[in-house]
């Protein structure tokens, strides 16, 4: 069985380190997963006034994370948090109040920096967001990918075998907790 994936990139930039990643993982992903991007880059700043009467662009996004099976993040970290376009994404997704588009959609979270610590903060808050709209996260294994100039050409090729394993590796573990959620999810009591 296959999984629709919509893939939330945070950063608007046009040479940005994490659409370079969000294009690897696609690249990446085993045959089960079938990864699209969910673009957010036209979403007006979310205002509860909207709550009545939703944009196009906020139903585009509410409809779009409602067609897929799960939801993967790509987030730099700007500040020690994620972006603020990402956080908007999610507020327009989960709102007006009982219409939560993310409710029970598995997730992961990943992101890449030229940092040490990479993403590693931004990922926290994330979780931390995520949790609220009720969407289940995979917790382990975590990716945090340290960005080395060339460590993914502009296609969206790995050239660092261990690097490439390793989102395999992630890939791979994502879908077996997609399974494990929808699974469950279907279990009535």
């Amino acid at each position: 069985m296959s999984y629709k994936v919509g893939v939330f990139i945070g950063s608007l930039a046009s040479d940005s380190i994490n659409r370079k990643l969000a294009k690897a993982l696609e690249k990446l992903a085993p045959p089960e997963l079938d990864l699209v991007e969910i673009p957010i880059g036209d979403l007006p700043l979310y205002n509860r006034d909207f709550d009545a009467d939703y944009p196009a662009a906020g139903r585009a996004v509410k409809d779009a994370v409602a067609a897929v099976d799960a939801l993967i993040f790509v987030t730099p970290e700007y500040n020690r948090s994620i972006p603020g376009v990402l956080k908007n994404a999610i507020d327009w997704g989960s709102r007006p109040w009982g219409t939560n588009s993310f409710a029970k959609k598995p997730s992961a979270v990943t992101g890449a920096s030229p940092g040490m610590i990479s993403t590693a903060v931004a990922q926290q808050h994330l979780r931390s967001v995520l949790s609220f709209v009720n969407s289940p996260e995979i917790a382990q294994p975590e990716a945090f990918i340290h960005f080395t100039q060339g460590l993914i050409d502009d296609d969206g090729n790995v050239t660092v075998p261990a690097t490439e394993d390793f989102l395999r590796n992630w890939l791979h573990e994502f879908h077996v907790f997609i399974v494990k959620v929808l699974g469950a999810q279907n279990i009535t009591l």
